[in-house]
């Protein structure tokens, strides 16, 4: 008879197959719940013959591996890295103080390479570098930036900032309020921006017709309008600061002076907002905005936005320092002019979230007046940024 045990070389074959993945068996534990006694559930379990996986397939897993593995990982490396350059940019008014001290500071230089202020110099411009993608943060008046949102510009306000800078600077000391405007020529810059709206809006809420009522005269910026006043062509102009600080420093200062007018804050165009809608007096006129790819990028915004509040108390404390850096950014702008705007003007962060019920009672009032004004709706909640209140 033959003798039918393996050879050693067989067994060994069994005992040890090849390196690689392998097949397990389970057909021991399965028996081994059925109750088998010759297969114990501890029993050893052996890989079948055949089922190792040939060499070139092995090669292939092991590549995809780690392919996969470099992959997940130069994605959290890339998302690590540095912005090659981060652009902020804003008006020659209040909101685009902070941004400026940010970029003098290096407060963000750990987050780009190259981190630069650009400033618009109107709404059309505006609208151009956020629907281009020219900026990656924008400070804006608020009701642009829901216009352009529900017309389907990718951008969140994260915050409003600026919350009164609107004045009515007159020759004429008496007058006191709106009422005292009727039959009388006004500079307003920018139609349909954010000091025209609130007129009209303030206006209308005293039962005046802005068409009948006011003489308006439109020019294309805030600089504009201060001129005319200061060169006698108009004796009214309403003006968001610092061009009304620009404005009574230029009266003020020799050799203007000697043939300029006297001029004065004759109406705070806030008092007036809580005085006629009885609300709080302020309105939540401009703040800024995130643009783009940078919206998905948390950790990149909550930055952004606590360096933009840091810059903001700055600015407030440090009213002369801002002043000089602001007029070497935007050289239509004094020093003198942008410290005095500081001093008058409602400055503070609020995240867009928190400051949602002021934004909405603003918002409401153009669509009942003209829905184009924000694009048509109230915008949805993908607009509102910002940190959320503790």
């Amino acid at each position: 008879m033959h003798d039918r045990r393996p050879s050693h070389d067989h067994a060994d074959h069994h005992a040890n197959p090849p390196r690689g993945l392998v097949f397990v068996d389970r057909s021991a534990r399965r028996l081994a719940c059925e109750g088998r006694p010759d297969v114990g559930a501890g029993a050893a379990i052996r890989p079948r013959r055949g089922f190792a996986l040939p060499a070139w397939t092995r090669a292939v897993m092991h590549v995809c591996v780690v392919c996969a593995f470099l992959l997940v990982t130069g994605i959290v490396h890339a998302q690590g890295q540095k912005l090659a350059k981060l652009t902020l940019a804003g008006p020659s008014a209040a909101v685009s103080n902070a941004l400026i001290h940010m970029v003098d500071s290096g407060a963000l230089a750990d987050l780009a390479e190259v981190v630069e202020f650009v400033p618009w110099r109107d709404p059309d411009q505006l609208r151009v570098m956020a629907l281009d993608g020219r900026a990656d943060v924008l400070a804006m008046p608020t009701n642009v930036a829901a216009n352009l949102y529900n017309r389907g510009a990718k951008l969140q306000l994260i915050n409003v900032s600026t919350w009164g800078v609107l004045w009515l600077v007159s020759r004429d000391p008496a007058l006191k309020s709106l009422a005292d405007l009727r039959g009388k020529e006004l500079a307003m810059p920018f139609r349909g921006d954010m000091p025209d709206i609130v007129l009209q809006l303030l206006a209308e809420g005293q039962g005046m017709d802005v068409r009948k009522d006011l003489q308006l005269r439109y020019v294309a910026s805030p600089v504009d309008a201060m001129q005319l006043l200061v060169m006698r062509r108009v004796d009214h102009a309403l003006l968001a600061e610092p061009a009304a600080s620009m404005a009574l420093r230029k009266t003020g200062s020799f050799p203007l002076s000697v043939i300029a007018p006297e001029l004065h804050r004759s109406v705070d165009l806030q008092q007036e907002w809580g005085r006629v809608f009885a609300r709080t007096a302020r309105i939540p006129q401009a703040g800024i905005a995130v643009m783009g790819a940078l919206r998905e990028r948390p950790e990149l915004v909550a930055r952004i936005e606590a360096e933009y509040a840091r810059a903001l108390a700055w600015c407030k404390v440090n009213a002369a320092a801002c002043g000089k850096a602001v007029a070497a950014r935007i050289d239509v702008l004094s020093a003198e002019a942008v410290a005095d705007s500081i001093a008058v003007s409602q400055l503070e962060v609020v995240p867009s979230r928190d400051a949602r019920a002021e934004l909405e009672h603003l918002f409401a009032k153009l669509v009942a007046k003209n829905p184009a004004l924000v694009g048509g709706k109230l915008p949805d909640d993908g607009f509102y940024g910002g940190a959320k209140a503790p």
